[in-house]
């Protein structure tokens, strides 16, 4: 009981800072440790690979086609005789990257609907309404109907890649930001009955400053915990849109696109769909519990315990 409360004491000392707190909680939770060590590992294996690597992605060689894991190819080759980890590489930049910007999209979206909907009350019916039919709406039909209506459009304006690029991102962002639209609402609304708020407001402060300098740093929180479980469902969307041949071009390696070339080869080299699996599997199970730790971290409710 003493050591108990002489690690809250230590935990809590007038020394101690916020983000310091939330580090020694977030120290406490393995699973989330570990998970950020796997996810940070991910990033900085796809950043750098290209440069360490010695193969290209999409450098063909006949000769090697079809070949199993061995020490100068450790995950194989496809039916082009193209290097599998080169490929897995390519594709986790491009997966990891739609993820990260389809992330942002979905988090400014949801965070400016919010707070506009908990702060203005005569504006909250309209934008919770305008919520509740995004969410009635059936995510993969839709997904597949822009896919349809935008693709050639967006590649003969910018180019194969870059046009789906921008077409999946935006396709993902305009579909996800629900959920962090109604958590920041909620606490917006919390906050602005707060004695803080009501002082700033009865001395005449704008209402776009108290949003600003009072309302957005203390939403912080649910904000960081959206953003993590976001990238987990940007990979997983396009990784789907990919694995059914709607995503980036056939040359233009994801994660999805690789499951998608593999399936024809399922009973002959099953080692193919386990690859791309794996790292898709990994990345969004070590960007779950990196997202348990940061919600428990975060949580004045449950740090110090």
């Amino acid at each position: 009981m003493n050591n108990k409360i002489k690690n809250q004491e230590i935990l809590f000392s007038p020394g101690s800072t916020y983000w310091g707190d939330v580090w020694l909680q977030f120290k406490k939770h393995k699973g989330a440790l570990l998970g950020a060590i796997i996810f940070f590992g991910i990033i900085i294996t796809v950043m750098l690979g290209p440069f360490l690597w010695p193969f290209e992605p999409n450098a063909i060689d006949i000769r090697s086609r079809n070949q199993g894991p061995s020490l100068l190819h450790p995950f194989g080759t496809d039916q082009l005789g193209r290097d599998t980890f080169s490929r897995i590489i390519a594709g986790g930049q491009t997966s990891i990257t739609v993820g990260l910007a389809a992330m942002f999209l979905s988090l400014v979206l949801g965070t400016f609907i919010g707070v506009i909907a908990g702060y203005f009350k005569r504006l909250d019916g309209i934008l919770m309404r305008f919520t509740d039919l995004f969410l009635s709406l059936p995510l993969l039909p839709l997904l597949l109907l822009m896919m349809f209506l935008f693709r050639e459009p967006l590649s003969v304006s910018y180019g194969p890649e870059r046009g789906m690029f921008i077409l999946i991102v935006f396709a993902i962002g305009v579909t996800s930001w629900m959920p962090t639209a109604r958590i920041v609402r909620g606490d917006v609304l919390a906050l602005k009955q707060r004695e803080f708020v009501i002082a700033a407001r009865s001395i005449g402060t704008p209402d776009q400053r108290i949003i600003i300098r009072h309302i957005l740093p203390n939403i912080l929180s649910p904000i960081l915990v959206s953003a993590t479980l976001g990238i987990a469902n940007a990979i997983i969307t396009e990784s789907a849109l990919s694995f059914l041949g709607l995503g980036f071009p056939p040359d233009f390696p994801t994660w999805g696109r690789l499951l998608n070339d593999a399936v024809d080869y399922l009973q002959i080299h099953p080692e193919r769909v386990m690859w791309p699996g794996l790292a898709i599997s990994l990345t969004v199970l070590s960007i779950n519990f990196l997202g348990d730790g940061l919600r428990d971290a975060l949580d004045p409710r449950i740090r110090g315990r």
